[in-house]
């Protein structure tokens, strides 16, 4: 089926063609032609990444006429990123549907300028419960001529504790619209919604009710509790082309564990609620573009992330919600696209795992945490894929005899083994004599099979137990490290991640060159190779952070 076979207008054929689109996804096909035929209310249930947005929106955009400056339709979505997407297809979708007027609303965005857009007349609000409650008590919205209202992951806002705020919206929209429910799975408080705000709802599913997608392999890792850290950084190594999410429960552990990644080099950042709007729309506009590789996010913050191919989604914990790991798993595998859902266990998250298992109706592959031999080997033909594909250029002929020249006292061999070197030394000494850290979940809790415990553990790639594995006695720190003293800490509101991202930014060094940082209440400690060390020194004393004038210098040996 195409999409011209569902009955949509040629305005609207048009925007749609324009994005590439030529045929429906199946909630898409279900939906469209149901909601143009007039149906009073609808309830679809589709997983992550089936086409939602354009199953609901393309029928909405259909009925908005853009001569009438006033709101017809509404939308309700739970977090500020999925308001935001929303309204970007909805003005894509209706590009050659002159005059169409669409506005997102949401909090943590200047009130008064959305104030005015409403002012100028909009025909869709596109909406987060919370900021549309705000403008409803200010009297600066008007629903009586509402037509359509669209609650979209309804299950999410219930659970975020939108219920009376859901109750207020709805109870200011006519009797005469049309509401429709659209949603990944069916918990009980969704089927509350149906009862409560909807009349006698035809229904859709595709797919069965709360099951995974199919093009998604789902995995699972057992470790015990201390090696969770560990078993994520050996699943990240062993995938060099991952581009995913990494799903925490608090905000507290996805800004914890985006710190200890960062200042091990990983390319990472996090979302979460207590960041302000801009550093979210920063971050986001980063992990779109592909600058980072890993984002670490909770439930929430990720509801609003739309993004395509991204590979792997890591669940650092299990949800608290066992349905919530199908929000989780449908950010990958999305436009039928094949994803890996992965999660990090311990045995006594056997239950919780079995319970999953039951609601998506699929079973997990259960895997070995990587080896060191396995990551190396992964990293190493990463390394050798890349050189492969990369473009000799033109320009390089003038330099050809001299680079000959230079290694010519160097057999074949030797200038791979060189080469190859360069790059991968730091992954076999990271890797030298690590440990086997898969348990079982026959262990009960206990975790850990540590079949080599006389062996070496995982060190930080940076820091740790530094390049030669051992400390100075007299401070601590790394071998092969100096220790800076800056003069801002915990109470200058810093962590760990921005004072990394400060001090690569303003001594023009990259994180590889750090070791251990040490936050203190006014004051923390940084490790820099020593090669770097008085360089970073110099640019960073007396240099400014937030307003504030750091001081640095070498940190002095304790007695």
């Amino acid at each position: 089926m195409k999409f011209e076979d569902l009955g949509l207008s040629d305005e609207i054929l048009s925007g749609i063609s324009a994005l590439g689109f030529d045929q429906p996804t199946p909630i898409q096909e279900k939906a469209i032609p149901m909601l143009l035929g007039g149906v009073n209310d609808l309830v679809a249930l589709a997983q992550t990444g089936t086409g939602k947005t354009a199953a609901f929106g393309l029928p909405l955009l259909e009925a908005i006429d853009p001569n009438g400056n006033y709101p017809q339709a509404l939308v309700l979505s739970p977090t500020r990123e999925l308001c935001n997407q929303i309204a970007d297809d909805f003005v894509a979708f209706s590009k050659f549907k002159k005059g169409v007027k669409v506005l997102s609303v949401y909090g943590g965005a200047n009130i008064d300028q959305q104030i005015r857009q409403l002012k100028k007349g909009v025909n869709v609000v596109v909406a987060t419960p919370g900021r549309l409650v705000d403008l409803i008590k200010r009297k600066k919205v008007d629903f009586s001529k509402i037509e359509t209202v669209v609650l979209d992951e309804a299950d999410e806002m219930l659970n975020m504790g939108f219920k009376d705020d859901l109750d207020m919206i709805l109870q200011r929209t006519p009797e005469t619209k049309t509401t429709w429910l659209f949603s990944a799975t069916m918990a009980k408080d969704v089927e509350r919604i149906a009862m409560n705000y909807m009349l006698d709802p035809e229904k859709i599913t595709v797919g069965t009710k709360n099951e995974g997608a199919k093009n998604i392999d789902h995995k699972c890792y057992v470790v015990s509790p201390r090696d969770r850290y560990q078993a994520l950084k050996r699943i990240v190594d062993c995938y060099p082309e991952i581009f995913g999410l990494i799903f925490c429960r608090t905000k507290r552990d996805t800004q914890d564990i985006a710190d200890r990644l960062m200042a091990e080099g990983y390319n990472v950042d996090a979302l979460h609620g207590d960041l302000s709007q801009n550093q979210r729309d920063r971050v986001m506009s980063k992990f779109r573009e592909r600058k980072i590789q890993l984002l670490c996010a909770t439930d929430v913050a990720a509801r609003g992330i739309d993004v395509n191919d991204i590979t792997h989604v890591i669940n650092y914990e299990l949800p608290d919600e066992v349905e919530s790991y199908t929000h989780r798993s449908g950010r990958t595998a999305r436009a039928g696209k094949q994803g890996e859902s992965i999660v990090i266990i311990t045995p006594r998250d056997k239950f919780k795992l079995k319970k999953i298992e039951q609601i998506m109706k699929n079973k997990f592959k259960m895997g070995e945490i990587p080896s060191g031999d396995v990551v190396c080997e992964a990293q190493l033909f990463s390394l050798i894929d890349q050189v492969k594909s990369t473009e000799i250029h033109d320009d390089f002929d003038k330099y050809r005899e001299k680079v000959q020249e230079a290694f010519g006292e160097y057999s074949k061999e030797e200038l791979i083994d060189k080469f190859l070197s360069k790059e991968f030394n730091r992954f076999v000494e990271y890797y030298n004599d690590s440990r086997d850290i898969n348990a079982s979940l026959k262990d009960g809790g206990k975790g850990g099979r540590d079949r080599d415990r006389g062996r070496g553990r995982d060190r930080d790639r940076n820091g740790g137990k530094g390049k030669g594995g051992r400390r100075d006695r007299n401070r601590g720190e790394s071998a092969g490290y100096k220790t800076l003293y800056v003069n801002v800490g915990r109470e200058d509101r810093v962590n760990v991640g921005q004072l990394i991202d400060f001090v690569c930014t303003n001594a023009d060094v990259r994180g590889r060159v750090l070791g251990r940082i040490r936050l203190q209440d006014k004051f923390s400690f940084v490790e820099v190779e020593d090669k770097d060390a008085a360089g970073v020194l110099k640019k960073l004393d007396k240099s400014s952070f937030e307003g504030k004038k750091l001081k640095v210098e070498y940190a002095k040996p304790r007695n």
